[in-house]
């Protein structure tokens, strides 16, 4: 930039500094309005880009020490005064504006000087710090972005999800991409092969597998926890009874069922559900009461002495009232 610009321009004003202004602060001021008014994110808009070219020539020249000392010095001399162009035969003798701030730049008559700090880019070097580095203001260079990702879908049984397992996916060419699925997976969540993706500039993107886990016949899953149904006889649920119920792990635990629990109650086993680093889920064993579909002469000669030794109570007592609208 001509030493003439610079004496025109109020590059405090231009990052709203003062001009005792520390490094920090006019580091702090040039970050906020490059972010701001850089073109990436104001597309289209001239008014921006002329913006942050000169925010990014202020901060260019007063982010060194020696610049800052040479534009001040400038500054001083009256903010853009003008000389004649003549040489030692020109009117006045006066020297020429180039031989002044030539002095003042060490850059000599007529020349122009370069904004300091741009390199080959015209770009200070706040610039790669911000927004990743590139070419001058003609095209601005994007960072490098990976490939994008792939997707794929499969389905693992019960025992997979809880467990753990792998799997392989064939791609079309034939070769074979093995997947590990992680133990206590949930049925629809996704698990992520990195590197298996499509190759970009800075690498390829990753493999993005949705999991499918088979429904089981007898356990359900729910969040952690681990959903089962126990039948009892009547006896063992009016009596109350100890009774062996089946785990994901394949062996059984005791589990008191007490005296009087009705059809359908929920008792729960605690940490025998599905084991994550958040904690364990719970076993919850709702109870069946089991009704006989034939009884022997004795069996039921038992059950009409039942009938008879609890005739006064009345299990649906209150169920009109209930029922009022």
């Amino acid at each position: 930039m001509a030493s003439q610009d610079w004496a025109e321009k109020d590059f405090y004003k231009i990052l709203g500094v003062s001009k005792d202004a520390s490094d920090a602060d006019i580091k702090k001021a040039y970050r906020g309005l490059a972010r701001k008014f850089h073109p990436d994110k104001n597309p289209g808009d001239a008014k921006a880009e002329k913006t942050f070219k000169d925010v990014s020539e202020a901060y260019s020249v007063l982010s060194s020490k020696d610049d800052r000392e040479q534009y001040d010095a400038i500054r001083a001399m009256g903010g853009g005064a003008r000389f004649s162009a003549g040489g030692a035969g020109g009117q006045g003798g006066g020297a020429g504006f180039d031989d002044v701030f030539g002095d003042l730049f060490g850059g000599g008559r007529g020349g122009r000087r370069s904004s300091p700090g741009f390199g080959g880019s015209g770009l200070p070097p706040e610039f790669a710090d911000l927004f990743g580095g590139g070419g001058g203001f003609g095209g601005y260079q994007q960072t490098p972005t990976k490939g994008a990702d792939r997707s794929a879908a499969t389905s693992i049984s019960f025992a997979g999800s809880i467990h753990g397992t792998k799997i392989a996916l064939r791609e079309p060419n034939g070769d074979v991409i093995d997947v590990r699925i992680p133990a206590g997976i949930k049925d629809g969540q996704k698990v992520r092969v990195k590197g298996k993706g499509q190759s970009g500039a800075a690498g390829p993107g990753d493999l993005v597998v949705t999991v499918n886990v088979k429904p089981h016949d007898f356990f359900v899953r729910d969040g952690n926890n681990i959903r089962i149904h126990v039948p009892v006889s009547f006896s063992e649920a009016a009596l109350g009874a100890d009774i062996s119920v089946p785990t994901l792990t394949g062996d059984t635990v005791r589990l008191r069922v007490p005296a009087g629990t009705p059809s359908g109650r929920t008792l729960r086993v605690k940490g025998a559900g599905v084991k994550s680093a958040k904690g364990d889920g719970d076993l919850l064993v709702t109870i069946d009461v089991a009704v006989p579909q034939k009884l022997s002469k004795e069996a039921e000669a038992a059950v009409r002495a039942f009938a008879a030794a609890t005739a006064d109570g009345d299990p649906r007592a209150g169920l009109k009232e209930k029922a009022k609208l």
